[in-house]
């Protein structure tokens, strides 16, 4: 579809069993080239929302595209596909799988999707130095700090340049200079191009982005 926007959402129903609809009738897009901030009080939503956009969450009713393509009707399968080569996640609590090694947490998504190990492997490299991750790659998540966890993370999410990065409370645990980092590294990010979204309670990070969305 000629002009599509990487990201949007359309008439989005969602509601957990036996709740009240948690989102009813929501629209919004998310173009390429801008950092949008989802904001609101606690128990809105905003969690779900990046869940529904992520695909890793079913709608009830409306639709959400990417690249202008319906999703509401695809397969698991199709779903896995789309997350990997669409979208760079990083969440709250770096979500970092204990038993792997940190280059492995990296390169994970990046193998998934048929990459070259080595060259993966080559690239996230470079990333964990970027982001000032000085420490062995083949130590394990439980061994380095929790800002260290967050860049470990966005370093995951950055590695295959994705279209869309989806972040949820990406600095809700990290100290300034942290929080610096990953923000100024998911404003670059949009800068080559990328839509990016972050869920935010902070009014620090809301400021650094090019939109807000309440909630």
């Amino acid at each position: 579809m000629t002009g599509a926007q990487p990201l949007e959402a359309r008439e989005v129903v969602f509601g957990y069993e036996r709740d009240r609809n948690v989102l009813d009738g929501w629209t919004a897009t998310f173009p390429a080239g801008a950092m949008t901030a989802l904001v609101g009080p606690s128990g809105r939503g905003k969690s779900t929302l990046l869940f529904l956009l992520g695909l890793m969450l079913r709608i009830r009713g409306g639709e959400v595209l990417i690249g202008g393509q319906p999703t509401s009707r695809l397969r698991d399968r199709e779903r896995s596909s789309l997350r990997a080569s669409r979208f760079g996640f990083v969440f709250q609590d770096a979500a970092l799988d204990p038993t792997r090694t940190i280059i492995d947490n990296v390169t994970e998504t990046a193998l998934y999707r048929g990459a070259d190990r080595l060259l993966a492997a080559s690239r996230a490299r470079t990333l964990l130095d970027r982001f000032g991750v000085d420490v062995p790659v083949d130590r394990r998540p439980g061994e380095v700090s929790g800002g260290q966890a967050q860049r470990i993370a966005l370093c995951r999410a950055l590695l295959g340049e994705p279209q869309i990065v989806l972040a949820d409370e990406p600095t809700g645990n990290l100290d300034p200079a942290s929080s610096g980092v990953v923000v100024d590294a998911l404003r670059e990010h949009a800068g080559r191009g990328g839509a990016v979204v972050v869920v935010t309670h902070s009014p620090e990070v809301a400021v650094a982005c090019d939109r807000v969305i309440s909630l």
